[in-house]
């Protein structure tokens, strides 16, 4: 069984350095790359970072009902595509999403059983802090970051947990037995807990 971990921060929270951390960590655990119509970025490698499409073809394989969930983000647009899911399905991991509070919602209606993180800065200072040492933004840019970072945090409540990403080590650690935890849950020891029953009937 194939549980879907959905990622949620503000730009800047430390978010991509987290679920870095947590994948070299975990076995059986790959991140699902998105599909965006924004360009690369810095060292952003295509079919690593994400699969970078024109606009024109995402509107085209959204009208075909290719993504389990999309956004647009500042112009862009982000989405799962099915083929991730199916692939996690087929080669028996589970699946972690980078995505916005939009895409989580979506996603979360359409699979209940996915499990819900949102990442928070420790403050606005903190936040604005993290995305000037970033170097990659206009002052334009920082502004709107912060301005988005207070809507997105206002969700916060519809996520299954909550980590303030204060300390990398203990965020990292935190995140981790997030993963644990859920991962032995009942609902994924079905196939073990059934023989088991049955020995007593």
């Amino acid at each position: 069984m194939t549980t879907i971990f959905i990622i949620s921060a503000p730009s800047g929270s430390g978010k991509s350095t987290l679920v870095s951390r947590v994948m070299d960590q975990e076995p059986n655990l790959k991140f699902s790359i998105s599909y965006t119509t924004r360009k690369p970025r810095g060292n952003e490698v295509e079919g690593v970072n994400y699969h970078y499409i024109s606009r024109e073809e995402f509107e085209l394989r959204l009208a075909g009902n290719e993504f389990l969930e999309h956004a647009d983000v500042f112009g862009n647009y982000y989405g799962t595509h099915m083929s991730e899911l199916e692939k996690a399905r087929l080669g028996g991991y589970d699946l972690v999403l980078d995505i916005d509070v939009q895409g989580a919602r979506q996603l979360k209606d359409r699979i209940p059983d996915a499990v819900s993180i949102f990442i928070l800065p420790p403050s606005r200072a903190e936040l604005e802090k993290r995305l000037r040492a970033r170097g990659e933004d206009s002052e334009e840019v920082i502004q709107r970051r912060l301005r988005e970072a207070a809507e997105e945090i206002r969700n916060y409540g519809r996520y299954d947990y909550v980590l303030v990403n204060d300390q990398v080590g203990e965020s990292s650690s935190n995140l981790a037995g997030i993963v644990r935890g859920e991962r032995v849950r009942r609902v994924r020891m079905e196939e073990r807990i059934a023989p088991i029953l049955e020995t007593f009937e």
